[in-house]
């Protein structure tokens, strides 16, 4: 497997998982990502996420790019399919393997969860090694019992390697122990499916993705991300994470619930424009009531201001009763 070169161009990705409609939060962290590219004159990938056969609906794919359409949010390069490149993820996990440095883990959901209790913001648990040191002959009749997940080794805490530390655009420095805060990782589920943080790690690096703009839910998983790109050969991209969309009552914004979403927002008539301008207002970009397309907020955009916002506001932003009351006709 080769990476793409890019040379110094900035290349960044949208990468949707079509399991519903896209809520406000989707489309704030689209924006974020596409002004982040567009006001450097960089080039945009959109890849769907959809290797989880629950997610494999090319209706639902196709009204969520008729909806980026919609808003302005344009791609370079794409669409890109997951469900089309298993034989890519499969090459980097045999290749993980050929180091030794992955192993079949048997626990189950329950097991995990009642070994530990989430250790991050995007639910990660802790996990104990249990199944690191099985012998063969353990393996071997486990195996006929249920198929195993694969886990990565990762270093441990004493080992420098193991510590990762990387610079948020938003978030500013980082630092995580990959022994402390995750341990050894998924990279393939024992449904055969493989594993988000292997997914996403190889699709960045063979697609030349360079800047990683996402929600700020996944800010631990960029440390797995940049481990694992450094033992496939790669080099790992810079992250940007923005702030996630609340509602008053606290709830971060769902595709299950139905929060805000794209479709419930056109059917009540309100424009693009103003969405575009109140998310971006939300940010800290522009003055409230400000109703613009993402073109236009190009000169507008900037990291520091998106920092300056997360500073004074905190991670989260509250979608308030009539979040887009103003400017959004």
């Amino acid at each position: 497997m080769q990476a793409t070169s890019v040379g110094s161009t900035v290349r960044g990705r949208f990468a949707p998982t079509p399991s519903g409609r896209m809520h406000l939060g989707n489309v704030f962290s689209a924006l974020m990502a596409w002004l982040s590219v567009r006001s450097v004159g960089g080039t945009l990938v959109l890849r769907i996420e959809d290797l989880d056969p629950r997610a494999q609906r090319r209706e639902v794919a196709e009204l969520l790019m008729r909806d980026l359409e919609w808003l302005g949010l344009t791609w370079d390069e794409g669409p890109f399919f997951q469900s089309e490149r298993t034989a890519i993820y499969r090459a980097a996990v045999d290749k993980l393997a050929s180091q030794g440095l992955t192993y079949p883990c048997f626990c189950t959901r329950a097991e995990l969860h009642a070994a530990s209790a989430p250790h991050a913001s995007d639910g990660t648990y802790l996990y104990q090694g249990t199944c690191r040191n099985l012998s063969a002959e353990e393996v071997s009749r486990r195996a006929a019992v249920r198929p195993p997940a694969t886990r990565l080794k990762v270093p441990p805490a004493s080992d420098p390697a193991g510590t990762i530390t990387w610079t948020d655009l938003a978030f500013g420095p980082q630092t995580e122990v990959l022994a402390q805060e995750c341990g050894d990782f998924l990279v393939r589920r024992s449904d055969g499916v493989f594993a988000y943080q292997l997914a996403v790690v190889v699709d960045d690096c063979l697609m030349g993705v360079n800047q990683v703009v996402r929600g700020s839910d996944l800010l631990g998983s960029s440390a797995r991300q940049t481990y694992l790109a450094r033992l496939l050969g790669y080099e790992p991209p810079t992250f940007g994470h923005v702030p996630l969309l609340v509602a008053p009552d606290g709830r971060r914004l769902s595709k299950r619930d139905r929060d805000l979403d794209l479709g419930g927002l056109r059917e009540a008539g309100l424009s693009s424009s103003g969405i575009i301008g109140a998310l971006a207002s939300t940010a800290g970009l522009v003055p409230a009531g400000t109703v613009a397309t993402p073109e236009e907020l190009i000169p507008a955009f900037s990291w520091q201001k998106l920092a300056d916002r997360i500073a004074s506001k905190g991670e989260d932003i509250v979608v308030a009763d009539g979040f887009l009351a103003e400017g959004s006709s």
